[in-house]
């Protein structure tokens, strides 16, 4: 069950890219727009001023040729700029060409008509000065000043319009690029669309089908692989899974047929057993045959156990066991079954971890399959050796018929004889080296059919870890 806080968040991508678009454009048209505005303020601002020092420098050129203050005023007037010269007596002469010019004799007569109007509360020739005015006092060569003032009214007005037009224009270019941004990113995720057809596709059972992007180093390539690399290994694991389905079908069909036949065999001879008129020996031998059929089936059984428990995750006691000693144990107890075989045990005590009942299990079993297909007089040899790189190994070896090499992986499946190296005479039900491997495993090592030494016989190597 998928948690409040795990569950992805499926908001339109379409409409996701499209509003992150529109801000970042947003802002970059802000920027334009504030960095516009300070350049061209800061551009006319720096014109006005260099107008201003040329008008000054030719004000001074005009003092130096002797040019009366009056002159010197109406020829530094400019349109834009307005001047003002107050000579040495007090006097202020205006530039205008229809402002009147009388003398000014000092603060306490009639202030100078370019000083009256609204908010010029007694000040400077600048007190009156708007926000977008620029202006220069400097003292000529002869004793006078020389103020200039240039009006920047119209460079305000300019600065007003361009914002508005700024402005305008960005919200236009916002609106076009929101459509356009719409558009495109319906073509940009068609790649989405393809990957969810493909999926709704395989879950009307076409499987398949595969995305294969041309690129796998960008973004959509990756989900693009990593999505068709899901779906490989799903449709492996459902191949796995039909497999592992149809083998346990098939082995509890296999398993049920085995025990068939004990079972067969004991309701067969307790029928017999319960016929009127036996005789003792009869009777004897009816119960006889009854004992081995209950204990073929009770082989069977346990043998079906253990598998069970393997696959379930067997439990094992470790601890160190010595394998020479334990091959020795039962090359012992073949050598009481079979008298008639030669058994050799050859190596050096090798020590691993691991459960000594288990392990003499595998080891048993691999000599009892040896002693069960070989012929009388034949030799079976054990050899123990430390390979030095982590793992022991022990090899059984026998001069029997052998196994075909197509055959030596096969003998591991469960319920499987081989004719040529395995019969069913002693009740054996082909789960012996299954349950072997399956051992072997559990204890981190394995169990493989090898290449006999000469060429001739089987030869199962058991390998195990030694740490």
């Amino acid at each position: 069950m998928t948690g409040a806080g795990s569950r992805l968040r499926t908001v339109s991508l379409r409409r996701r890219v499209t509003a992150l678009s529109m801000l970042v454009l947003a802002a970059v048209l802000v920027a334009v727009t504030v960095l516009a505005d300070i350049v061209f303020s800061t551009q006319t601002r720096s014109g006005l001023r260099d107008e201003l020092a040329v008008r000054a420098a030719l004000a001074g050129q005009l003092v130096a040729q002797r040019v009366p203050a009056a002159e010197v005023a109406r020829q530094v007037e400019a349109p834009g700029i307005h001047a003002v010269v107050v000579a040495p007596d007090g006097s202020v002469y205006d530039g205008g060409p229809d402002a009147p010019r009388p003398p000014w004799h000092g603060p306490g007569g009639p202030r100078p008509p370019w000083q009256h109007g609204p908010g010029r509360p007694g000040g400077g020739p600048d007190a009156d000065a708007g926000p977008g005015d620029q202006t220069l006092q400097q003292p000529l060569a002869d004793g006078s000043r020389l103020t200039l003032v240039a009006d920047g009214g119209p460079v305000t007005a300019a600065q007003r319009l361009l914002r508005r037009t700024l402005l305008l224009l960005s919200i236009a270019a916002l609106a076009v690029a929101g459509v356009v941004t719409l558009l495109t990113t319906r073509v940009a995720l068609a790649p989405l669309d393809s990957m969810t057809a493909l999926a709704r596709s395989i879950t009307r059972g076409n499987r398949g089908r595969r995305l294969a992007p041309s690129r796998t180093d960008t973004e959509l390539g990756r989900a693009a692989s990593a999505f068709d690399a899901m779906l490989d290994e799903l449709e492996g694991a459902e191949a796995a899974a039909r497999a592992s389905e149809a083998r346990t079908r098939r082995f509890v069909a296999d398993a049920a047929h085995e025990l068939r036949t004990p079972l067969a065999g004991v309701q067969a001879v307790a029928e017999a057993a319960i016929a009127p008129g036996l005789d003792a020996e009869e009777r004897d031998r009816l119960h006889l045959l009854l004992l081995r059929e209950s204990h073929r089936a009770g082989r069977l059984v346990d043998d079906l156990l253990a598998l069970a428990r393997i696959d379930a995750g067997i439990e094992l006691r470790r601890e160190p066991v010595d394998l020479l000693e334990l091959a020795r144990s039962e090359a012992d107890r073949i050598r009481l079954l079979a008298p008639d075989r030669e058994v050799e045990v050859h190596g050096e005590p090798t020590v691993v971890p691991g459960d000594a009942a288990r392990l003499g299990q595998v080891v048993g079993n691999l000599l009892d399959n040896a002693r069960r297909h070989t012929p009388a007089t034949s030799r079976i040899t054990v050899d123990v050796t430390a390979t030095g790189r982590g793992t022991a190994t022990v090899l059984v070896a026998d001069t029997g018929p052998g196994v075909p090499p197509a055959d030596r992986e096969r003998v591991f499946d469960r319920l499987v004889r081989l004719d040529e190296a395995r019969s069913a005479d002693d009740g054996g039900a082909g789960l012996g080296l299954a349950i072997a491997r399956g051992i072997a495993r559990a204890h981190g090592g394995d169990l493989r059919c090898v290449e006999p030494p000469g060429g001739v016989g089987a030869a199962f190597a058991l390998t195990l870890p030694t740490a």
